[in-house]
C-alpha cells in the first residue's frame, strides 16, 4: 500500500497549557481511536519544530496499518498567553469590567444576536454571575443569620462564605476563563496584535509556505477556539508569502470558530482588513463549529462578515456529537460549556468521520472525510 503522508498544522487557541498538554491530549484521543478502529496508532515524542522550540513543536503520528504517516505541528503561542494571563482575581475583575465597557461601546451586538444567540449569552453572562453570586452568596446567609446574631455579625459570616465558595461555583461555570478571553480580545480588538504576536504569525505563516511544495499528499492547517481568529491572519500572509494560489492538496479547518469576537467589533479595522483581503481568495476550507458550543458560531462564514461575496471553497459544518457520544458522556449543560468547547479535539463512543485523529491521521484527506459525514442520517 502506498503510504499517504500529511502535514498538519495546529494553531490552538486562548490557553497558557501549551505543547505538552496538547501532546498528551493528542495521544489519549489516538488511543482512543486505535480502540474503536482496532488501527494502532505510534505518537511520537515530541521535537523541536523547524522554526525553533519557541515557535513551534512537532511529533510523528503513525498508522501502519490504514498507510498513514502524519508530521503534526504545533504552532507555538502559550508563553505570549501567559504573560497576559490574569491570575489575580482582584485585577481580573478590574480589568474585566474595563474591557466590558469597551465591549458595549465597539461590539456589533445586534448583528451578533442576529447570528447566533447563544455566543451573545456567553459572552455577557460573565460579569453578571461575576457579581450576582458573591453577592447572593454574602447577602443570604447574613440576612438569615441576623434573626439570631448583630447584623454585622452576620455579614461577616456571609462574607466568609461568599469567599470561600464564590471562586470554585465561578470556576465551575466558567466565569474566569471567559473573563480572561474576553478582557484579552478587547485589548486585540481595539490595539491589535501588536509586534511579537504579529512577528510570530508571521513565522507560522512561513513555516506553511515552506511545506506546501513538500512531499505531501495533503497539507491541513488546523486552528481551534481563538486560533480561528488569529488563523485568518495568517492566511492572508501565507497567500502573501505564496504569491499566487495554493495548491489543491491545502485545506484550512477551523474548529469551534470565533472569528467573529474580533469582526464585530467596530474597532478593529485591522482585522476587517484581513477578512477583506481574504475574500477574493480562492482556498480550502472547512468550518467545523457545534450549535450547542455557546462559544463557538456555528454555521456563520467569516468571509461573509465583511464581504457580500468570497471566492474559497467553504464547508459549513456541525460536528453533531450529539450522535456520536453516549448520552452521559456527552458534554452538555451551562457547566460542561468548557469541556464543550475541547471535544472538537476528542474522540467520542462512536467513531467520526470528522473527530480530530480521524482528520489528521486517518487515511481520508479532508474533502473525503467531509462527504463521508454529509451521508451520517
Amino acid at each position: 500500500m502506498e503510504k499517504f503522508k500529511r502535514k498538519v498544522f495546529y494553531l490552538g487557541g486562548f490557553d497558557p497549557r501549551g505543547v505538552r498538554f496538547y501532546h498528551q491530549l493528542y495521544r489519549e484521543q489516538a488511543a482512543r481511536h486505535a480502540a474503536l478502529t482496532g488501527e494502532p496508532l505510534d505518537v511520537g515524542g515530541r521535537q523541536t519544530g523547524a522554526a525553533g522550540s519557541i515557535v513551534s513543536a512537532r511529533w510523528t503520528v503513525s498508522n501502519p496499518q490504514a498507510g498513514v504517516e502524519t508530521d503534526y505541528e504545533y504552532c507555538r503561542w502559550e508563553d505570549l498567553v501567559g504573560k497576559v494571563w490574569i491570575r489575580n482575581p482582584l485585577s481580573l475583575a478590574l480589568r474585566g469590567a474595563r474591557a466590558y465597557a469597551g465591549h458595549l461601546r465597539q461590539m456589533d451586538f445586534l448583528r451578533m444576536r442576529r447570528l447566533r444567540k447563544g455566543p451573545v449569552i456567553t459572552i455577557l453572562y460573565p460579569p453578571v454571575l461575576a457579581i450576582l453570586i458573591p453577592l447572593l452568596l454574602a447577602l443570604v446567609p447574613a440576612l438569615l443569620l441576623s434573626l439570631l446574631l448583630p447584623f454585622w455579625a452576620g455579614a461577616i459570616i456571609g462574607i466568609a462564605i461568599s469567599a470561600f465558595l464564590s471562586g470554585r461555583i465561578l470556576a465551575k461555570l466558567v466565569v474566569p476563563w471567559l473573563l480572561r478571553f474576553m478582557t484579552y480580545h478587547g485589548a486585540l480588538a481595539e490595539q491589535g496584535p501588536g509586534d511579537a504576536l504579529d512577528e510570530r504569525l508571521d513565522q507560522f505563516a512561513a513555516r506553511i509556505a515552506q511545506e506546501l511544495d513538500g512531499d505531501w499528499d495533503e497539507v491541513q492547517f488546523v486552528t481551534h477556539s481563538a486560533g480561528t481568529i488569529l488563523g485568518m491572519r495568517v492566511m492572508r500572509r501565507l497567500i502573501a508569502l505564496r504569491g499566487g494560489p495554493l495548491p489543491d492538496h491545502f485545506v484550512m479547518v477551523g474548529m469551534g470558530q470565533v472569528v467573529p469576537v474580533i469582526a464585530l467589533r467596530r474597532d478593529a479595522a485591522w482585522y476587517h482588513d484581513d477578512l477583506r483581503a481574504l475574500a477574493d481568495k480562492r482556498f480550502r476550507y472547512v468550518d467545523i463549529s457545534s450549535p450547542p458550543d455557546g462559544a463557538a458560531y456555528y454555521n456563520v462564514n467569516p468571509f461573509q462578515l465583511v464581504a457580500d461575496q468570497y471566492a474559497a471553497r467553504v464547508d459549513m459544518l456541525s460536528p453533531r456529537f450529539h450522535l456520536f457520544y453516549e448520552p452521559e458522556n456527552y458534554h452538555g449543560g451551562w457547566s460542561n460549556k468548557y469541556e464543550a468547547h475541547f471535544d472538537y479535539l476528542r474522540v467520542g463512543d462512536r467513531l467520526s468521520p470528522l473527530d480530530f485523529i480521524s482528520l489528521t491521521a486517518g487515511r481520508s484527506p479532508v474533502d473525503d472525510a467531509v462527504a463521508a459525514f454529509r451521508t451520517i442520517p
